[in-house]
C-alpha cells in the first residue's frame, strides 16, 4: 500500500481524524454510562464521512484512475508456476 499513496489526502486525514475524535467521545461516554453522550460521539463518527467524503468530491481527495494498484501493468506467472 505504500507504494499506491493510498490515502494520503486532506479528505483521508480529516475525515480519519473526525472519526478517531467520535470514536474518543462515544467511548468516554459510554464508560460513564451517559447514553446521550454516546450517541452524540456516534454522530460525529458519522460527521468524519460525511466531511470526507465531501472533500473528496470537492477534489481534495486522490482521484480514482491515480491508483497504480489497480492497473494491471504487465502479465507475470505466480511464484510456484513453472514453464
Amino acid at each position: 500500500m505504500a507504494g499506491s499513496s493510498h490515502g494520503h489526502t486532506p479528505a483521508a486525514w480529516t475525515g480519519v481524524t473526525i472519526v478517531i475524535i467520535g470514536f474518543c467521545v462515544a467511548g468516554a461516554f459510554m464508560v460513564m454510562a451517559e447514553p446521550l453522550g454516546f450517541w452524540a460521539g456516534m454522530a460525529i463518527v458519522a460527521l468524519g464521512g460525511v466531511v470526507g467524503a465531501a472533500m473528496s468530491a470537492a477534489g481534495l481527495g486522490m482521484p480514482k484512475k491515480a491508483h497504480p494498484v489497480h492497473q494491471v501493468t504487465a502479465t507475470r506467472e505466480p511464484a510456484g508456476a513453472e514453464s
